[in-house]
């Protein structure tokens, strides 16, 4: 592991930009060209440094797993699903919790703000 953050607002994924002279994760030899972030909760996250043979590796068993990542238990309403996907809620702000949520349930969040974005003529 790269380096650990404190918290922050963007989610497991995000692609941050590598320190000058960083090197892979798993091959000290070579320099780091990608830093991705990692496990990610209210406390911060984890920062992942590879080469572009690492981060190869890693954009493909990505893709092998799309489907079992995106299986399981909605955080937010239970239901068994294949639509998971890492969210916040933003009434806990931009820090707070990651969430698994299923699509139904983004759908109603986002739903839920674009209604009071509406109420004050927010354009």
């Amino acid at each position: 592991m790269a380096d650990v953050t404190g918290p922050i607002s963007s989610l497991p994924g995000a692609a941050h930009t590598v320190p000058k002279d960083q090197v892979c994760d798993d091959h000290p030899d070579r320099r780091a060209t990608h830093r991705v972030q990692g496990e990610t909760d209210s406390f911060g996250s984890e920062l992942h440094d590879m080469c572009d043979e690492c981060y190869a590796d890693h954009k493909a068993a990505l893709a092998a797993s799309a489907v079992e990542r995106a299986t399981g238990t909605c955080d937010w309403c239970g239901s068994q699903v294949t639509t998971l996907r890492p969210t916040r809620d933003y009434e806990e702000g931009s820090y707070g919790r990651v969430y698994d949520v299923c699509a139904p349930c983004r759908k109603r969040q986002n739903d839920r703000l674009s209604e009071e974005l509406d109420q004050y003529d927010y354009d």
